[in-house]
This record gives C-alpha cells, structure tokens and sequence, in this order.
C-alpha cells in the first residue's frame, strides 16, 4: 500500500492524499500520463476504468468510463487546466474531474472538483500529492458521501503492479492494438523521438512519404495534406510496379500542434469507388522518457467492420511504417 497519508479539510474543501513510491519520478508520472497504464489502476478494483482518450497537456481533455456491478458503465471527463512536465526533482498536473454521460457531454446537476497531481523527487523514490478541490461543503459532503476517498484510496493501491510492470509499457514492444468498446480500437506505439519531431512526420508530405509505407514494395505517389479544420488529405499507394492503387481521403476535424488531431478516413479502390463507410481516427502524442507514446483511438461503424479491419494484419502493416519513421527519425 503506497498510501502514506489522508487529510480532509473542511474547512478549506480539500482532500489531501500522499502516496510514496519506490520507482524514479519519470517511470510514476508516466503512468499517469499513459492511457494504457491510468486504465489499470485510476478506478477501484469493484470498477475498472476504461480511458478511450487522455490528452496530457494544457486545454486538453480526457473521457474514461468505470464498468461495475450496474448494468451501465460510468463515464467522467477531465479537463487539462496546466500541465508541468517532470523536469529537474518535480512535475506536475492540474485538472478539473467530473462526471458525464455516455456521450462525454458533462453531467450538471452532478459536482465536479478539481484536482492536482504534485510529483516529487524523493531519497527513495517519489512522492505523488494530490490534492481534491470541493466547490462547496456540500459538494464536498455529496462526494464523501458518493465514496470519494474510499476509491481513491482502493485505486492507488493498485499502481504498485502497474509500476513494476515497465515491460509491458516501454520502447521495443512493438505496435499494440486494444479493444476498447464495440466500435473503438486504440493502437499504440512508442517511437523513438521528440513529440515535435513525430508530429512532423505526420504533417510534412515528404516525411510520410518516406515512412508512411506498411511492408516493403510499396511506394506512396500521392500525399496532400490538411493542418486545418475542414481542410482534406488524401494519401495514394501503388506497389513499387504501379499495380494495386488504393489510398485514403478525409477531413480535419480537430487540431491542436504538436499533440492532438482527429480526422475522418475514407477507403477508396483504384476505380474510384468507396466500398465502406469512413472511421474517425484521433492521433495523440504523448512525451514519455523512452520517447514519445503515439496513442491513435479508431472508431469504426460497427463492430463488424472493426473485426474486419483487426482480421486483415492491419497492426503488422503499421508496425512496419512506424519502424520505418524511428529510422527516418534518427
């Protein structure tokens, strides 16, 4: 139990939980800041959290949803409010926490709080503060009452596992594909380089076209891209003899440089015609020590397509461009 201590404070609408931890401050900022690592321990063992989206930086957002004994699964949002990568003894991150409904809408007539996350540097490893801000004793009172500090509590005795565990979430493991609900599948890969520097394999033409390729024998004639909402993209491929055209159009739906971009996606056959319908594909970048987490949520029509798509080797075909960018990369 990594627990050291609990203070509530009514008088200033706080809630106080210190936690020590035998791992250096980047390894346990890291899992907080991971998607794949927060979703096995931010809920309490009774309720697994599930984070389909988790942007660790300023204005960013994140949704997740808890799946317990009820027959529907409940969903929060976190609002990014400012965010101090570790640096030196110390980081440090403060969001807004609140409730929402299955569309990732906010709940209103629910509380919210805000909370922040202070990482520091100790002789045996690192110390995570965090502190729970109540809007009112009533909301404070609501919250306690709704099991507050027993999840928090329950939750961050998890994170011991989940730390030990580096294996399973550092550089070299390759691409990983996780299914996440009926229609979602998140993909995710470290790469070897800044997040700087990967946001511009993605956006600079001449850059895809050199790694965005899947097996080898393929070339890539064709790559107009968008850095603006409502602007299109669309990427050609041929084999290296001109046979088998194929590619993708889309639309920029959200933005955000260097960290965040949500387009739609569309197959096209040589002849022209789209067979399917379009995906949405939300690309976020994360800083990690080992490099930087590329974190891509894909969300299909149905789970019929979904399964379709996982069937054809589709991971196989991206772990082979992302290599290639870590080469292009160095």
């Amino acid at each position: 139990m990594p627990i050291t201590s609990v203070t509530k404070d009514p008088e200033n609408l706080t809630m106080t939980v210190v936690a020590d931890f035998p791992v250096p401050l980047q390894r346990l900022w890291d899992a907080y800041v991971d998607p794949r690592q927060i979703s096995k321990f931010w809920g309490p063992p009774a309720w697994p959290a599930t984070f389909t989206r988790h942007d660790a930086f300023p204005g960013g957002r994140s949704d997740y949803f808890m799946t317990g004994h009820d027959e529907f699964p409940a969903h929060g949002y976190w609002e990014w409010i400012d965010v101090k990568a570790p640096e030196g003894e110390s980081a440090s991150f403060e969001v807004r926490d609140g409730f929402a409904h299955p569309d990732g809408t906010p709940k209103t007539d629910h509380p919210t709080m805000r909370m922040v996350f202070q990482f520091e540097s100790t002789d045996a490893g690192a110390r995570l503060t965090t502190t729970s801000f109540f809007s009112s004793p009533d909301e404070l009172a609501q919250l306690l009452e709704m099991g507050i500090e027993q999840g928090l509590t329950e939750a961050m005795a998890q994170i011991d596992d989940v730390l030990a565990d580096l294996a399973s979430f550092a550089h070299g493991i390759g691409t990983e594909t996780e299914v996440l609900s009926e229609t979602q599948v998140r993909i995710t890969r470290v790469i070897r380089g800044t997040v700087e520097d990967v946001w511009r394999a993605h956006t600079e033409p001449e850059l895809l076209q050199r790694w965005l390729l899947g097996p080898d024998g393929w070339v890539m004639p064709v790559c107009e891209v968008s850095t603006g909402v409502g602007g299109s993209y669309r990427y050609e491929w041929t084999r290296e003899d001109g046979s088998e055209r194929f590619g993708f159009t889309g639309e920029v739906l959200e933005i955000e440089p260097p960290h965040r971009s949500v387009t739609t996606e569309n197959f096209f056959l040589s002849d022209g015609t789209y067979p399917g319908e379009p995906t949405t594909n939300e690309l976020t970048l994360t800083a990690q020590e080992s490099g930087t987490l590329l974190t891509l949520v894909v969300t299909y029509p149905s789970a019929e397509v979904r399964d379709m798509v996982l069937a054809t080797g589709m991971a196989d075909g991206m772990e082979a461009s992302y290599a290639r960018l870590e080469t292009v990369l160095s």
